[in-house]
């Protein structure tokens, strides 16, 4: 069993509906350990879009990186996910956040995130969960790395 890191997002239909199916979606292969409080949070990317609720999930799993990450699609794709372009609006989105501390470059999964380092959507939430959960690339925490960026567009949903 490795421990896992996902961050889900959704920016149409009933967002936070679209949340909870994908957490309900996860079993058996994916075991929750813990589940974020849901931010609302400014689009990433592409700005003209409407704003996402995010959430990040601790979970255990003995799929390997890249079946998981087909698992995690096909996930999404039960949903309603429809291809749009890069950073477009989406109903679901699963990304695979960290995967214990492997560092993967392949053409087809980089974990740690890219980019993760760079989003309050992300940060946030996973600070709830795991503040002290160390960046193998980078060396920081997760407090640390939320520190060095600027939240404003970040706000809990109720």
């Amino acid at each position: 069993m490795e421990t896992i890191f996902l961050s889900l997002g959704s920016n149409l239909g009933d967002r936070s509906t679209n949340l909870a199916k994908a957490v309900e979606a996860l079993p058996p292969a994916v075991r929750v350990l813990a589940v974020s409080p849901i931010y609302q949070t400014e689009p990433w990317g592409y700005m003209e879009q409407p704003a996402f609720l995010n959430q990040v999930i601790q979970a255990d799993t003995d799929l390997a990186p890249e079946k998981l990450l087909t698992y995690l699609k096909n996930i999404e794709i039960s949903i309603g996910r429809k291809t749009t372009f890069h950073y477009g609006p989406r109903l679901i989105d699963i990304d695979i956040l960290f995967y214990g501390q492997q560092i993967i470059n392949k053409d087809s999964l980089t974990i740690p995130h890219p980019h993760l380092h760079l989003r309050t959507f992300v940060l946030v939430p996973m600070a709830d969960l795991a503040p002290s959960f160390r960046h193998p690339v980078l060396g920081l925490t997760i407090a640390e790395m939320l520190a060095q960026l600027d939240t404003a567009g970040v706000s809990a949903y109720l």
